[in-house]
């Protein structure tokens, strides 16, 4: 077996432009933490960034997709795409 042809299948595997999305995210230029507040805690800040991206819609659908059960996603919290998903059927 050839050195490089595992990490070359690797690489495809997870460079297939899918998540490509993410470099453009405000969110990964702030806080992170504001993303995953503490129970009870403000969602405010998370969502004033979102709002404001450009990527929203893909993040939201990533985080449907997946079944991301925590943080703010798209502008919205856990319970907020619970009850999206709900609506949707």
């Amino acid at each position: 077996m050839e050195g490089g042809v595992v990490d070359d299948n690797l690489f495809e595997l997870f460079d297939d432009g899918a998540y490509a999305w993410q470099a453009e995210a405000l969110c990964a230029q702030t806080d992170p933490e504001a993303f995953f507040p503490e129970k009870g805690g403000s969602t405010r800040e998370a969502k004033r960034v979102c709002q404001n991206c450009t990527v929203r819609t893909e993040c939201l659908e990533y985080a449907l997709a997946q079944d991301e059960r925590f943080g703010i996603w798209g502008g919205l919290s856990e319970r907020e795409r619970r009850k999206l998903k709900r609506a949707a059927g």
